[in-house]
């Protein structure tokens, strides 16, 4: 029996506000991997933030590959992960990135408060946001085990 989801299905799952671990290359080390919140709508490029001096940051090249997996860690399991290249980044603002994204993740009143809390980190301008087109993904849906 296959657990693969359907494209409708990884993407709607892709969609939702989960926090990811993003995989990135990191020579002869092994990837890096970080927890990210990203955001993605169904069709299009995924994007998350980071500063550019952070070792995420500067891992990040426009063309190089990423992995981003996220999961449903409460039964029945399930995953999407998906393989891309890195394709722009860009500065990133305060109020039209930040404030959004973490409304995203932590209501609107958690992520407004957030965003307050890093203005001056923004005010340094190492504020990156970091885009990736989905090129391979791996799913699996445990539910449909019937």
């Amino acid at each position: 029996m296959a657990f693969n989801m359907t494209k409708a299905e990884r993407e709607a799952f892709l969609a939702a506000a989960r926090v990811g671990v993003l995989a990135i290359p990191e020579g002869e080390r092994g990837p890096l991997s970080s927890p990210v919140w990203y955001d993605y709508e169904p069709g299009g490029d995924l994007w998350f933030l980071t500063q550019s001096t952070a070792r995420k940051g500067q891992l990040l090249h426009l063309g190089g590959r990423v992995s981003l997996l996220v999961q449903e860690t409460n039964s029945p399991y399930s995953y999407v992960s998906v393989e891309g290249p890195v394709s722009a980044i860009q500065p990133s603002d305060l109020l039209g990135d930040l404030q959004p994204m973490a409304q995203r993740y932590l209501g609107e009143q958690g992520g407004t408060d957030y965003a307050a809390g890093l203005t001056e980190s923004y005010a340094r301008g190492n504020a990156i946001k970091v885009f990736v087109t989905p090129e391979r993904w791996l799913t699996v849906d445990y539910a449909k085990r019937g």
